[in-house]
C-alpha cells in the first residue's frame, strides 16, 4: 500500500479488527442495544401514552419512537467511543500495538470513530426496524433517517473520543453521563416536546447534537420533509469534524508525549 493510499484509508484496519472482533457476539451486542431502548418506548409509549393527547398529530409512541431511535444511536455510539475505546487504548494497549505497524496516530483515532459510529448505526438501524414492524413509519422518506442515524452516531463518537483521552478510569465516564448525556437526553425533544420548557432551556436544547438528530428522524418517520434540514446536517457535520479534530489532539498529547 502507497503512503498516499495509507493517508486516506489508514483507518480501515482498525474499523476492521474491531469488527471482526465484534462479529463473534455480533447478535447479543445487537440485542443488548436493543432491549433498554424498547423497554422505554413500549412503556411510556403505551403506558404514559395511553394518558395523552396526540403531539403534533400523532400518537405518543409515534412521537417517542422518534426520539429512541436518536438517543439509541447516541447512547451506542457513546457507549463504545468510551468504554469499548478505553479497554483498547489503556487496557488492552491494542493501540500501543496498532501504532507499532505503519499505521499512525490518526489512523486508530479514525478508525475508531468510524467503528463507535458503525455500532450506533446498527443499533438505531434495529430500532427502525422494530418502529417500522409496529406500523409507525410512513412513506419512502422513511429511509433517509438511515443517514441521519449516521450522522448522529459520528456526531456522538467524536465526543465521546474527547472524554476518553481525558479520562484515567472507567469511573471518570459517570461524569460524562451525568453531566452532558441524561440532562441533554431531557432537553432534546426525546420525551416532550421542547417547547413545553423555559424558552432559555429550549433555545439551548436545540443546538445540542441530539436535538439536531432528532429534528431530522422525527419528521422523517412520519413522512415528512424536515424543516432546515441543511441546519441540522450542518451541525451534526461541524460537531463530528470539531470534536474528532479536538480528541486527536487530546490523544496525542496523552499517549505520545
Amino acid at each position: 500500500m502507497s503512503a498516499s493510499s495509507l493517508a486516506v484509508t489508514g483507518w480501515f484496519p482498525v474499523w476492521q479488527r474491531n469488527f471482526l472482533v465484534w462479529r463473534k457476539l455480533a447478535l447479543p451486542s445487537i440485542l443488548g442495544n436493543l432491549a433498554d431502548p424498547l423497554i422505554y418506548m413500549l412503556g411510556l409509549g403505551y403506558g404514559l401514552g395511553a394518558m395523552l393527547p396526540e403531539i403534533g398529530g400523532q400518537p405518543y409512541i409515534a412521537f417517542l419512537a422518534a426520539g429512541t431511535i436518536g438517543a439509541s444511536t447516541m447512547n451506542a455510539a457513546t457507549f463504545e467511543a468510551l468504554y469499548s475505546s478505553f479497554s483498547r487504548m489503556h487496557v488492552q494497549k491494542t493501540w500501543d500495538a496498532i501504532l507499532n505497524t505503519p499505521l499512525g496516530l490518526t489512523d486508530v483515532v479514525a478508525g475508531e470513530l468510524f467503528w463507535a459510529a458503525t455500532k450506533s448505526f446498527f443499533s438505531g438501524c434495529a430500532i427502525l426496524v422494530v418502529v417500522t414492524v409496529m406500523g409507525l413509519t410512513h412513506g419512502p422518506l422513511a429511509l433517509l433517517i438511515l443517514p441521519a442515524i449516521v450522522l448522529t452516531g459520528l456526531a456522538f463518537a467524536a465526543l465521546g473520543l474527547i472524554w476518553n483521552a481525558l479520562a484515567p478510569s472507567y469511573d471518570f465516564f459517570m461524569y460524562y453521563f451525568t453531566l452532558f448525556i441524561t440532562p441533554m437526553t431531557l432537553i432534546s425533544g426525546v420525551f416532550f416536546p421542547t417547547d413545553q420548557l423555559p424558552p432559555w432551556l429550549a433555545a439551548v436544547g436545540g443546538w445540542l447534537p441530539l436535538a439536531q438528530g432528532v429534528a431530522l428522524i422525527r419528521p422523517l418517520l412520519a413522512g415528512q420533509w424536515p424543516a432546515d434540514p441543511a441546519l441540522h446536517v450542518g451541525v451534526l457535520l461541524a460537531t463530528s469534524a470539531v470534536a474528532f479534530a479536538i480528541a486527536l489532539r487530546l490523544t496525542r498529547r496523552r499517549l505520545l508525549k
